[in-house]
């Protein structure tokens, strides 16, 4: 099999889970949606990234302890892979666990529509900028 193939299905993949976390948002307090999101869906892309390490990132060159050695793994296509699954399954986690929190504590639904797409392309974006709203409906309801 391809990396490129790998690519396509993990992409595919993460896009059929966010396509999921919208159809949560869109039918309302449909928390069982966002909870299995959040964890069939990156457990799932967790588990190929498992295998992507395990099968090829210590013959990748490069490392971590600089840079100019990050820059050399994802030089490998594999390595490149196996980093971009890491995004995948982390982004559509928080995505899931947004969702969650926006459900259980009735959160205006309506910060989904601008947080989750965030999310899905700027992963920590969309993580600082819920938990911004988060802290600004929390004090309106204290202030209250």
């Amino acid at each position: 099999m391809s990396s490129s193939l790998v690519f396509q299905v993990a992409n595919l993949w993460a896009v059929t889970g966010w396509l999921a976390l919208a159809a949560a948002v869109i039918l309302g307090r449909q928390a069982w949606i966002s909870r299995w999101v959040m964890t069939i869906w990156p457990l799932s892309l967790a588990t190929l990234y498992a295998a992507l390490i395990l099968f090829f990132f210590f013959a990748a060159p490069g490392g971590f302890d600089s840079l100019a050695h990050v820059q050399l793994l994802f030089t490998d296509q594999w390595a490149a892979l196996a980093g971009w699954v890491h995004y995948l399954a982390f982004d559509l986690f928080i995505g899931g666990w947004i969702s969650l929190q926006v459900l259980q504590r009735a959160l205006p639904r309506w910060l989904l529509i601008g947080i989750l797409p965030l999310t899905f392309l700027f992963g920590p974006i969309g993580l600082l900028l819920f938990s911004l709203a988060r802290l600004a409906f929390d004090h309106r309801e204290t202030a209250a």
